[in-house]
């Protein structure tokens, strides 16, 4: 896109309110042009091929055609990059995962609509996405673009054969934002069940950080979980850092345990990567790996660096296979990195690394 010209933006959602509100916010920030609304996907079929917009705001759950049959479709066939409006309740937070699989950049939750106080909050969280989105290097997934109509999902993952419920004295760290629900996902499935335990920092929402999770305690050979305070880390396990709480390594013993807190946002991040990757280097030190995932913002570049500094063998996700090379990159620019990897070569890294 030319820095000169506006995000072109097509708003698709069955309430008129939302749409007006949607396009009320959207039409105050600079830089951003709504081109449109839809009320449901075969509207919104016609706009796209009318109007060409640069992004779209995708509403779950709309009549004659869902919002996840409509993505599916639009990402096999014309690629582009999507921001989910979702709402935060089970439901809305499994289908919104499956939605960031199918190749959505990102999500919001949807405004609540009898309450004006936190608005700007909610405004201000769309216009950032949509700007990263605007950015983002989308295309088509490759279970989509493998995968004929009305096949199933991905096979499924290698049995679970953890030798004991033994602690590890090795820790793979990894963080991300956006992007990185699938990026995780990717990295997850690449790791052995009786791989050093897992801690995940990911940008990610109170009432979504538990769905993501399950999803892949599902989807990957290891047990996945959000952590909890006093959580042994344990070989075979991953442990997801809550919404909305900094997920810390620290040690109980000859043991490491997860600890939750509640304190000041990081780099406007709670859960911040930097948090988690500096908890690694008091608790863990040099028996520690660590990656830095697509993301936008620079949240883990300094603890990578920090990382490295002291001998951790790190790794940053590359540009290419990156959503948004924000975070990894500002790792690389920082001299953070021991590798640059494309996604599908980090569990190896990351194995090596913890080896070491």
């Amino acid at each position: 896109m030319s820095l000169n010209k506006p995000i072109r933006v097509l708003i698709v959602d069955d309430s008129a309110l939302v749409r007006k509100l949607l396009t009320e916010i959207l039409g105050q920030a600079k830089g951003i042009e709504v081109v449109g609304a839809a009320p449901d996907p075969y509207v919104a079929r016609d706009k796209i091929k009318a109007l060409d917009p640069d992004v779209l705001t995708l509403d779950v759950e709309m009549p004659r055609m869902d919002g996840l049959t409509f993505l599916r479709n639009l990402m096999r066939l014309r690629p582009m990059p999507v921001v989910m409006v979702s709402s935060l309740t089970a439901k809305g937070a499994e289908v919104t995962l499956q939605a960031l699989e199918l190749g959505a950049v990102d999500f919001v939750r949807k405004p609540e609509l009898d309450v004006i106080h936190g608005l700007q909050a909610y405004a201000d969280e769309l216009v950032a996405k949509i700007r990263v989105a605007a950015a983002a290097r989308v295309k088509t997934p490759a279970s989509l673009a493998a995968r004929p109509p009305g096949g199933q999902g991905s096979t499924a993952p290698p049995p679970r054969k953890i030798q004991s419920f033994r602690t590890t004295d090795r820790v793979i760290a990894i963080g991300a934002s956006t992007g990185g629900t699938e990026a995780i996902k990717e990295v997850l499935m690449l790791l052995p069940p009786d791989t050093p335990g897992v801690v995940i920092a990911q940008h990610i929402p109170p009432g979504f950080s538990a769905a993501f999770a399950e999803r892949m305690n599902r989807q990957t050979g290891l047990v996945v979980k959000e952590a909890a305070d006093g959580d042994r880390v344990m070989a075979g396990h991953a442990y997801v850092a809550p919404g909305d709480y900094h997920l810390q390594l620290a040690r109980d013993g000859a043991r490491y345990v997860c600890r939750l807190s509640q304190s000041e946002h990081v780099n406007r991040h709670r859960p911040s990567v930097d948090v988690l990757f500096r908890s690694v280097v008091r608790a863990a030190g040099t028996n520690a790996t660590a990656a830095l995932l697509t993301g936008m913002g620079a949240d883990g570049a300094e603890g990578l660096r920090e990382l490295h500094e002291i001998g951790v063998h790190t790794v940053a996700q590359d540009e290419a296979t990156s959503v948004v090379w924000g975070m990894p990159g500002e790792a690389v620019k920082r001299g953070a990195a021991s590798e640059v990897l494309p996604l599908p070569k980090i569990a190896e890294a990351l194995l090596k690394g913890a080896k070491a």
